[in-house]
C-alpha cells in the first residue's frame, strides 16, 4: 500500500522564490523519496482531489502566487511535474525545469503549453479531452434555448416595466425543423448533435477529420461554406491551433444568414472579434452566445458586453461540480501516473514514448 502524505506549500511571495533559488545547487536534483509539483493556476474550491491522486510518498504541492513567465521560471527549477490551467507554459519556463517529466493540463485543449519544445526535452503532456462533454453541450443549449425564445428579454422587460410588457416582435422561432451547423464532431460536437436531433432540428456538420460515412445518417457532412449558408444556429466546437484561429472572419459571416445566431463555448480566438462586432452591428447576423473570448481577461468596456443581441458567460460552460472534481483528479492521475513509470491515460504528445525522461 503506498502511503499518502502530501504535503502542501503556498508560494506567496517572491522572496520565498529567490531564496530557494539561492540555497540550491544550479543541478541538484531532488532525492528519490520525494516528489514537487508545481501548480501554475486553479479556479477550484480546493485540492484534495489532487492530493488524493497523487499517492506518491512526500509529494510537496508548490502553489504560483501568480502566473507570470519570471515567477514559472523561477519555481519550475526542481520540480517533477506541473500542473497548468490558463498560465502559459513557454519554452523559457520548460527550459529551465532541469527535473521536469510532465506537464498536464486541466483542460481540453494545450494551447497554453510549449508542446514542441517539452517534446523534444521527451517530456510528457496531458490533458483531459472528454471531462466536460455534458456540460459544454448543455450551455451551448442555454445559450441557443436563451436566444430563440428570447428569456433575458423578457425577463429584463417584465422586471423593470411590469408583467404587459410583451415585445412580440423579438425574433423567435419554433426550433423544430431549425437548423444547426457543428464546427467541428469530435465528443462535445457530436453531444450537440445528438440534443438537436432531440429537438427534431436538422443538423449539419464540418470536420476535415470526419468521413461522412461514420457519421449518424440524420447529419449531413457538408463543407464549411455551405454549413454557415443554410444554419440558423452555428456552434464552433474546433481545438485552436495556427489553421482555426480566426476562422470565422468576415468572409464567414458574410454568407451566414442575418437571423443566424452564433455560439462560441469552445476558444474565444477561433472567432475574429472586430469581424464579429462589425457583423452584429450591421445586421449581417442576428446575435452570438459567448463563453469564451479572443482575450482570456476582455476589459470591462469591451463593445461586446453592451449589444443587446448578444449573450455572455465568464468562461464557466465546463463547470460542474461533477466535472470539476473529474477534471482535477484525472489532471492529477496522470502526473501520478507518469512519475510511475506508467502510461497516462491521455498522452498529448505520443512521439515521447520511450524517450521521455520518466522512461514511461
Amino acid at each position: 500500500m503506498i502511503s499518502s502524505t502530501c504535503l502542501l506549500r503556498v508560494v506567496n511571495s517572491k522572496e520565498w522564490i529567490l531564496n530557494c533559488r539561492a540555497a540550491r545547487a544550479p543541478n541538484m536534483k531532488n532525492d528519490g523519496n520525494s516528489m514537487k509539483i508545481l501548480i501554475t493556476d486553479y479556479v477550484f474550491p480546493n485540492l484534495d482531489p489532487e492530493k488524493k491522486a497523487l499517492e506518491l510518498t512526500d509529494v510537496e504541492l508548490v502553489i504560483a502566487p501568480d502566473g507570470s513567465e519570471e515567477t514559472l521560471t523561477e519555481l519550475a527549477g526542481d520540480v517533477d511535474g506541473i500542473l497548468t490551467c490558463f498560465a502559459k507554459v513557454t519554452d523559457k519556463v520548460i527550459e529551465n525545469a532541469i527535473n521536469l517529466k510532465v506537464i498536464a493540463r486541466y483542460g481540453v485543449g494545450v494551447d497554453n503549453i510549449a508542446v514542441n519544445k517539452a517534446t523534444e526535452l521527451g517530456i510528457a503532456v496531458t490533458y483531459v479531452p472528454d471531462y466536460c462533454v455534458d456540460e459544454v453541450a448543455d450551455h451551448v443549449f442555454s445559450f441557443l434555448l436563451a436566444w430563440n425564445r428570447q428569456v433575458i428579454n423578457f425577463d429584463y422587460n417584465t422586471k423593470m416595466k411590469g408583467w404587459g410588457s410583451v415585445d412580440l416582435n423579438l425574433p423567435m422561432n419554433r426550433l423544430r425543423g431549425s437548423t444547426i451547423g457543428v464546427i467541428g464532431f469530435g465528443r462535445i460536437g457530436r453531444n450537440v448533435a445528438e440534443k438537436a436531433k432531440a429537438f427534431g432540428m436538422h443538423v449539419l456538420v464540418t470536420d476535415p477529420f470526419v468521413a461522412s460515412d461514420l457519421v449518424n445518417k440524420d447529419i449531413d457532412v457538408v463543407p464549411i461554406r455551405d454549413l454557415l449558408e443554410k444554419s440558423d444556429f452555428v456552434t464552433i466546437h474546433s481545438p485552436l491551433n495556427n489553421e482555426t484561429k480566426g476562422m470565422i472572419s468576415i468572409n464567414e459571416f458574410r454568407v451566414m444568414k442575418k437571423n443566424c445566431f452564433i455560439i462560441n463555448c469552445a476558444r474565444g480566438p477561433l472567432i475574429d472579434e472586430t469581424a464579429l462586432i462589425s457583423a452584429l452591428e450591421s445586421g449581417e447576423i442576428a446575435g452570438a452566445g459567448l463563453d469564451v473570448l479572443e482575450s482570456d481577461h476582455p476589459e470591462n468596456n469591451n463593445k461586446l458586453f453592451k449589444m443587446n443581441n448578444v449573450i455572455v458567460s465568464p468562461h464557466v460552460a465546463f463547470y460542474s461540480p461533477e466535472s470539476t472534481v473529474e477534471l482535477q483528479s484525472r489532471a492529477a492521475g496522470s502526473i501520478a501516473d507518469v512519475l510511475s513509470g506508467k502510461m497516462p491515460e491521455n498522452l498529448y504528445n505520443k512521439e515521447v514514448v520511450g524517450e521521455t525522461r520518466a522512461k514511461i
